[in-house]
């Protein structure tokens, strides 16, 4: 078992916490799902902070808020077959790998990723959050080991 170097636009399975739980308290994620890397820096202590973003099943309220992905884009993840959005509104970040990585559901050997977004899609996805947070509505939740 080993990690994936946490690179922009890789998918990853994660404990994710969204800010919502997180402002009531909560410090756990209810449950695992791919999340996309969206950056990944360099601290002190040589280890890397990285952010992500949630991939979900559930419609955004506001289209501004997520990117439903291409089918043959969750295909190629190896994710199921359902709708899915990115959300492009909040973030999680955390010390890689930190305690809320989670192995792929069925993977064998055990993986902590489903692969990596084309470059076009991430570039689209960052160029959304981008826009999110010009707008003021970006939410981060800093995860803590």
């Amino acid at each position: 078992m080993s990690l994936p170097k946490p690179v922009p636009g890789l998918v990853i399975s994660y404990s994710y916490l969204w800010s919502d739980e997180h402002k009531d308290g909560v410090e756990e994620g209810r449950k695992n799902r791919p999340c996309a890397v969206v950056a990944a820096r360099r601290i002190v202590e040589g280890r890397e902070v990285i952010t992500v973003v949630p991939i979900t099943h559930s419609p955004p309220a506001d289209p501004a808020d997520a990117i439903e992905m291409p089918a043959p884009l969750k295909a190629y993840l190896g994710l199921d077959s359902m709708p899915s959005w990115v959300v492009v509104s909040e973030t999680n970040d955390f010390l890689w790998p930190g305690p809320d990585l989670r192995p792929v559901p069925g993977s064998s050997p055990t993986r902590f990723h489903y692969g990596i977004l084309p470059p076009r899609f991430y570039a689209y996805l960052r160029d959304r959050i981008l826009k999110a947070h010009a707008r003021r509505r970006l939410l981060r939740v800093q995860r803590t080991e």
